[in-house]
């Protein structure tokens, strides 16, 4: 089996990892001012520093800084857009587990100004991470159509854009600028977060996008147009990948659904190097819709929940990769992880040794299905 030397890798992972008690306790005292912004991001560093080593004790050739700096995997750099603001609405977002519904009301954005990027965004954080990591480092930022999914023509202000190709114009150029910067500090492997590309697949999200005034049929591809704007300038040698997911807040999820709806014209039609793809439970379907995957695009499969503790075996690992295999060559499969241990800072239901047991059990796992230490 062909050895991965550029990403994604055999063994990867999403990105977010379950902060620390001292991050907690740190951010916490910052939230109520006892302590200074210079100290929490000394006790972040920290931090991070053990993330990394304990990424790379396990095998891992790519590295994160676990989004330790972060409280919400996609607000914190959708609010440091220019344009963008942080407003307080009546948003409630509906999450669902085993035992019931979540609710969960976070900070909305409105879209006041014109969208531009004002300076390279997460670029302090990846430089640091960049500085400890001894493996690849990389980085995760939302997806462009995070800005525009919650909240729709209604969070966008008409009279800074009256028609939608404004928005949609410079929102690509913002990212395209953002990918430039990035690539200036030497990120040469960067994820794009994307809710919406999978909770489209769900008829109840469609419904919502409906509401919203978006397009039920269409707004994946507009999406997709989008996000292929942002790429349009990719810097050569950095390597694009998108991971979809239907939610992940505190071990509960928002849709359902496999990705027939999105699968042909997402899987043939979006410009980036692989697909991180949700495949930890029936609510993300079957493998069929894998059959559009064209050559030399990448798939990560995400078979290993981050939602419960609980360990899968390696052997039904091996038999899903098998089936998957029936739909896409396994020189083109990847395993990582569903998702993030802890998209949000509240993390999932599950203890940080659980957490090293599923990224070492993905490292094994792919060890043995692609052929060795050498194969990942």
């Amino acid at each position: 089996m062909t050895a991965r030397t550029k990403p994604p890798f055999r063994a990867d992972h999403v990105g977010s990892l379950l902060r620390p008690k001292e991050v907690l306790q740190a951010r916490d005292g910052h939230k109520q001012g006892r302590i200074s912004s210079a100290k929490l991001r000394t006790i972040e560093d920290e931090a991070i520093r053990q993330a990394v080593k304990m990424q790379e004790d396990l095998g891992l050739q790519a590295v994160t800084d676990g989004e330790m700096r972060r409280g919400s995997w996609h607000m914190d750099f959708l609010y440091q857009v220019g344009g963008a603001a942080k407003v307080q609405d009546n948003l409630k977002v509906q999450f669902r587990n085993e035992k019931g519904v979540l609710e969960f009301t976070p900070a909305a954005l409105r879209v006041t100004g014109k969208l531009k990027l004002e300076k390279c965004i997460f670029g302090d954080d990846f430089k640091f991470l960049k500085s400890v990591a001894k493996a690849m480092p990389k980085l995760t930022i939302p997806s462009p159509s995070m800005m525009h999914f919650r909240g729709g023509r209604a969070a966008i202000d008409e009279k800074v854009y009256a028609e939608m190709e404004g928005f949609w114009n410079d929102l690509g150029q913002v990212y395209a600028d953002e990918l430039d910067a990035l690539s200036k500090l030497g990120c040469t492997y960067l994820q794009m977060d994307d809710t919406s590309l999978a909770y489209l697949n769900d008829p109840t999200q469609r419904e919502y996008v409906a509401k919203l005034g978006g397009d039920r049929q269409a707004q994946h591809l507009i999406y997709i147009r989008l996000i292929n704007a942002a790429l349009k300038r990719k810097p050569s040698g950095m390597t694009v990948c998108t991971h979809m997911c239907r939610g992940n807040f505190r071990s509960s999820w928002v849709a359902e659904g496999g990705y027939d709806f999105v699968a042909e014209a997402l899987f043939g039609g979006l410009d980036v190097d692989g697909f991180f793809l949700e495949y930890d439970d029936q609510r993300s379907g079957g493998f069929e819709p894998l059959r559009f995957v064209p050559k030399g695009k990448m798939v990560v499969l995400g078979l290993v929940t981050t939602k419960k503790g609980a360990l899968e075996k390696k052997d039904d690992l091996k038999r899903r990769i098998d089936q998957a295999a029936k739909f896409v060559p396994l020189d083109q499969l990847c395993l990582s992880p569903q998702c993030g241990f802890s998209s949000t800072v509240e993390g999932n239901a599950l203890t940080r040794d659980e957490q090293s047991a599923k990224l070492r059990l993905v490292v094994e796992t792919a060890r043995e299905v692609w052929g060795g230490a050498d194969a990942l």
